[in-house]
């Protein structure tokens, strides 16, 4: 609505001095939708970093936070086909997707991780992430899909306020899952083919065993 409302402002000439100015409800939109892109950014850079942490690599982090952009994908499809708007309430959506998506990277990437540590080769071992982990993974998300369906539905009084969270929460899930199964294991393997091909390359100037070097560089 504000964008149209400028639009039309925009026509109207104005004498030298004078312009137009939004305040009350929009300008404490403005000021909310700030705040909420900060909470965004401050929840990508704590999940990073708790990743980091637990897995003590910065380069798998990196795969497994992919699924939070393919869940945009979602967000805008399920606002688009639900004739929705991004509004507050489906920022905080996308906000909860953090949380939501990321889960299901870090069972594959983690499944792999230990599936190699056993002596499974890389290959064989997301192979066999992929299908021994796509049954708790497509549970859970349908358990969290029909769980916001009664939101999605909006079948209560004021519930039209509530609807856009669920459907960008659905739209998300939907398409962070079924592309994270797929793109998540490819952009592991060039993750560390990366970390090999820079531990390597620290090896040349350090002189540290191969070994080493390489869990330097994953580190």
């Amino acid at each position: 609505m504000s964008s149209e409302a400028l639009k039309r402002l925009g026509l109207i000439e104005l004498p030298p001095g004078y312009r137009f100015n939004f305040g009350g409800e929009q300008a404490d939109f403005v000021e909310t939708v700030g705040y909420i892109l900060e909470s965004l950014a401050l929840a990508i850079v704590f999940i990073y970093l708790i990743l980091a942490s637990q897995f003590g690599s910065f380069l798998q982090p990196l795969a497994i936070m992919l699924s939070l952009p393919l869940s945009l994908i979602g967000v805008m499809l399920g606002l688009m086909l639900t004739r929705g708007t991004f509004n507050i309430m489906s920022m905080i959506g996308v906000i909860m997707l953090m949380g939501l998506v990321t889960k299901n990277a870090i069972l594959l990437v983690d499944f792999a991780n230990k599936a190699r540590e056993k002596g499974s080769e890389r290959s064989k071992a997301l192979i066999d992430t992929g299908e021994l982990r796509l049954r708790p993974i497509v549970m859970t998300t349908l358990a969290m899909i029909f769980g916001m369906l009664p939101t999605a539905l909006a079948l209560g009084a004021g519930s039209e306020f509530r609807a856009p969270m669920a459907h960008a929460v659905i739209g998300g899930l939907i398409t962070s899952t079924l592309l994270t199964l797929v793109v998540v294991p490819v952009v592991y393997t060039y993750l560390d083919d990366f970390g090999s091909w820079v531990g390597r390359w620290a090896k040349r100037f350090t002189g540290a065993p191969e070994g080493d070097a390489a869990h330097a560089a994953a580190d």
